[in-house]
């Protein structure tokens, strides 16, 4: 996939569109960015100028520190966008996007905290999701946007 991409929360209600090619999509695993996405890293890809545009809603934001603020989904709390305030542009969130891995990461960034088990992540026994009696309640009632733009979406609660 090449530009435009797009991308946006889980429920639909925050949805974006980056125009050019982003620059630098990497790992962070800066202690920050490990909280602010309850996971070991955040990828993150940099949108210089206005390439990044909002298509629907508004993000809610979270400043980390004085410079930084993070945006995220009021509705269901989807991390988005990092958004260094004296930058031209605003960074977002690999996951963030309908086709994630249309924009693999090409560094790490933060490695004095990263995880010290990061390399053996990889290597981790794999398998894939068993269907059992909830599988098809939850295909009945998934309340998740679907991974393109929409003409309209009301969130479902």
């Amino acid at each position: 996939m090449t530009a435009p991409y797009t991308g946006g929360c889980q429920c639909g209600a925050v949805r974006y569109r980056v125009s050019g090619e982003p620059e630098t999509p990497h790992l962070c695993h800066c202690r920050m960015c490990q909280k602010a996405s309850g996971n070991y890293f955040l990828p993150l890809a940099w949108a210089p100028g206005d390439m990044l545009t909002l298509t629907r809603g508004e993000p809610s934001w979270f400043h980390s520190s004085d410079p930084v603020r993070r945006g995220f989904c009021a509705q269901c709390g989807t991390p988005l966008f990092f958004d260094t305030l004296s930058s031209d542009g605003m960074a977002f969130t690999l996951g963030s996007l309908d086709d994630p891995a249309a924009l693999p990461p090409t560094m790490n960034d933060g490695e004095e905290n990263r995880v010290p088990f990061f390399h053996q992540l990889g290597a981790l026994r794999s398998k894939e999701v068993e269907r059992d009696a909830l599988s098809p309640i939850i295909d009945a009632t998934n309340h998740q946007h679907p991974d393109h733009d929409t003409e309209a979406w009301e969130p479902k609660r």
